[in-house]
């Protein structure tokens, strides 16, 4: 008898597609309030009709849908919108760019900020503004639910990008971690840069690491940085100064595909240089 060979094909688990329907079903049932029985549904094309102005950064960030919903209560209402974006670092680029630290911090998704009237958070692709017309207690509670319940569906351990979390603690100004898709410090070759401030003292500046993928890629961005500086284009991976006549001397660290640089926008010289940059876990 001749044997028969099965030969199986395992395809990859498709990832969620967090389109509007299925946003809509996560959400939850809100005591006192009418869960939302219609959405609206926003793409880079229409953001403008709902955002005006802010949909520009938006769309920097890598928008792709927005959908908006509104709980209700007689006259009060929430309203929940929930962008999507390209990536997770993308939607947690949009969120650090909209946070204030006047607000009181949640650990809800990879983190959240809000009060009463307002709250906002991100988790895997998502960034979710959720704001109310009023301001009480029960309010907040009621949004803190609703948020909760989205992050939970979305990413249950959301947290900051991977490389965020190499970065050192000390001197660290809270919740200031951001991500910056282009045009770092005005410079149109520094993209996807992720950015945490510190204070020593007096001195404010920025640490700031580029993942450019490939050490080729790496070397690209610092021909165009040395380019622009005007300065020899003969160096080497290691420790690197560049001079920058709008933003002030950048020390920097070559180091394989990462680089990391300091950044003081009064163009400050930062003490320790080195040692600060080799402090960054990559």
């Amino acid at each position: 008898m001749r044997a028969i060979i099965y030969i199986f094909f395992f395809l990859p688990i498709a990832v969620t597609a967090q389109t509007p329907d299925e946003i809509m079903s996560w959400l939850p049932t809100v005591n006192g309030w009418q869960k939302p029985e219609s959405k609206e549904i926003f793409n880079p094309d229409n953001l403008f009709d709902r955002i005006n102005g802010a949909a520009p950064l938006f769309i920097e960030n890598g928008f792709r849908e927005m959908t908006a919903c509104d709980y209700s209560q007689g006259e009060n209402y929430i309203t929940v919108q929930v962008y999507r974006h390209a990536t997770p670092e993308d939607a947690f680029g949009m969120y650090a760019s909209e946070r204030s630290s006047d607000l009181t911090f949640y650990k809800i998704g990879g983190e959240a900020h809000g009060d009463n009237s307002s709250l906002f958070f991100f988790a895997g692709r998502l960034y979710v503004k959720i704001r109310s017309n009023q301001s009480k207690e029960e309010t907040g509670k009621a949004m803190r639910s609703i948020a909760e319940a989205l992050a939970a569906k979305t990413e249950p351990d959301a947290s900051y990008p991977v490389i965020i979390g190499t970065f050192p603690e000390e001197n660290k100004i809270p919740h200031s971690e951001s991500y910056i898709t282009s045009n770092y410090i005005g410079h149109e070759f520094l993209n996807k840069v992720y950015v945490c401030q510190y204070k020593r003292g007096d001195l404010v500046y920025q640490l700031f690491v580029i993942d450019a993928g490939n050490d080729g890629a790496a070397k690209e961005i610092l021909n165009k940085y040395f380019t622009f500086s005007k300065q020899p284009l003969a160096f080497k991976q290691g420790q690197l100064l560049i001079k920058d006549r709008y933003n002030g001397d950048i020390p920097c660290l070559w180091k394989g595909k990462y680089l990391i640089g300091i950044y003081n926008e009064n163009g400050d010289a930062v003490d320790d240089a080195e040692n600060i940059l080799n402090s960054v876990r990559l």
